[in-house]
Formats: structure tokens, C-alpha cells, sequence
């Protein structure tokens, strides 16, 4: 059986979907149900069902950045939207992502039927058959590209915005809808850096830019841009820059 997962914020729907649709004529059963994004998340990670019908437009949930999660680290996983957010933009980046269908609330029954058929299709096209258990990767295929663009994105900009705090590989992959070991490979094959790189390089820029300050001490500056341990900080900085943070201040001292 193809494994199916049900997530919204409205338990009449997800009941209604489990109970009309002919779930054992497209050879396919409902392994788990959610109602919220954080509680979806986790069911699909355990579960990793071939379909997923899902809203978008829940609290708390980035409804493109779990999309691209998905359909970049579950590339074979086919995603039907069915949702009563009304935006004809957000849809076709939905689509460019990789949604199989993007279904308007209140949807009928041949919709979302024809929607599950097609998943069903796809599933046999890409060689994955109802009593398979794995997914047959296929990372070349445009719609993971399209997924790993938007994931790498949502990853360094929220490095951009919070590299001044306590910052980990385990944060940012959260905020990006995937596990840490698939962020970390999409990071050095789109960067050729991994996270602590990218993390250390742009906080030692925001110090450079810091030391022209002469009304801030060194300790101070290696605390603003994210760094607990003075010494660490020290480190980092001569690796990247060739010189101490003190040098690099005083050549940029005395050349004003």
C-alpha cells in the first residue's frame, strides 16, 4: 500500500477525507493524521509516506518552506495542497516547488480523488511500486533543484539575521523544514562551505567592520557578532583575515 499522511488544522476535514475517499482501490492507506505543522512534521519523518494532503495556512507554519523541506530531502514524495488560502502567487511558487495540486477549500470529491489517482501515477512511473517501502531518489529532477535553491536561501538568510546569537546547524535546519545531516550536505554543495564556516566567515565580517570602532574593545566586539569565548574568537579571525583582530585594527587606525 502507498502510505498516506492528512494534516490540518480542522479535524472535520481530516475526517471527512479519511472516511470518503476509497483508500484500498488506489491501493493506498492512512498511516497518520495531524493537526498542526510541528505535529505533520513529525509524523511524516516517522512515517515517510509516499502522499501527503496538507494546509498550508496554519499557525505557525511556513507553508513554502515545509513544501521545499519535503520535496528536497523526499524528492519521490507527492504533495497535495487543500487549502482555503486564496493567493495566486503563493500557488505557482507552490507549484514550481514541486505541489502535485493545489486544491481550493471547499474542494469536491473528484478533485481530490483525480489529485490521489495522479500521486498514485507518479509514484508507478518513478518505479515505486504500493509495497515498496523506499524511495527511489531522483536529486536531478528539476523540482529538488527548485526545493534545494529555496532551502540554501532560507538558510543563509537566517544566518544573515541571527549569526549574533547562540546559532546551530540544529536552528537553522528547523527553520528550513529538514534534518540536519541534508541541510548540511545541500549547504557544502551549494557553498562548498559547511555551516560552521559560513556562520564563522560572516560573523569575522561584522567584526571587521566593528574594529574601525575605536570605542569598542576587542572582548566586546567578539560578543556583539556571536562569539562566547574571546579566545575562540581570536582564532577565527586570524585564520580568515592572516592577522590578529588588534593588528587589523590599528593598520585600519592609522591609515585614517
Amino acid at each position: 500500500m502507498y502510505k498516506v499522511v492528512i494534516i490540518d488544522d480542522e479535524p472535520i476535514i481530516v475526517e471527512g477525507i479519511s472516511r470518503i475517499i476509497p483508500w484500498k482501490e488506489k491501493q493506498c492507506e492512512i498511516v497518520a493524521t495531524a493537526h498542526d505543522g510541528v505535529e505533520g512534521d513529525r509524523v511524516i519523518r516517522e512515517n515517510h509516506p509516499h502522499i501527503i494532503i496538507t494546509d498550508i495556512a496554519m499557525p505557525d507554519l511556513d507553508g513554502l518552506g515545509m513544501i521545499a523541506g519535503l520535496k528536497s530531502e523526499f524528492p519521490d514524495m507527492q504533495i497535495i495542497i487543500l487549502t482555503g488560502f486564496r493567493d495566486f502567487d503563493y500557488a505557482q511558487r507552490a507549484i514550481r516547488l514541486g505541489v502535485l495540486r493545489f486544491l481550493l477549500k471547499p474542494s469536491n470529491l473528484e478533485e481530490i480523488k483525480e489529485a490521489i489517482t495522479v500521486a498514485c501515477n507518479n509514484l508507478l512511473e518513478k518505479g515505486i511500486l504500493p509495497t515498496k517501502e523506499n524511495y527511489l531518489r531522483n536529486l536531478d529532477d528539476s523540482d529538488a533543484k527548485n526545493a534545494n535553491s529555496f532551502i540554501v536561501k532560507t538558510a543563509l538568510d537566517y544566518i544573515e539575521e541571527n549569526f549574533a546569537r547562540k546559532l546551530t546547524l540544529a536552528d537553522v535546519a528547523e527553520k528550513a523544514y529538514v534534518s540536519q545531516w541534508h541541510l548540511s550536505k545541500l549547504l557544502n554543495k551549494h557553498t562548498n562551505q559547511n555551516f560552521s564556516e559560513i556562520l564563522n566567515r560572516k560573523r569575522i565580517n561584522e567584526a571587521m567592520k566593528l574594529l574601525e570602532n575605536p570605542a569598542y574593545r576587542i572582548g566586546e566586539i567578539a560578543e556583539m557578532v556571536g562569539f562566547i569565548d574571546l579566545a575562540h574568537f581570536s582564532r577565527v579571525f586570524k585564520r580568515q583575515v592572516g592577522i590578529s583582530a588588534n593588528k587589523y585594527r590599528n593598520n585600519i587606525l592609522s591609515k585614517g
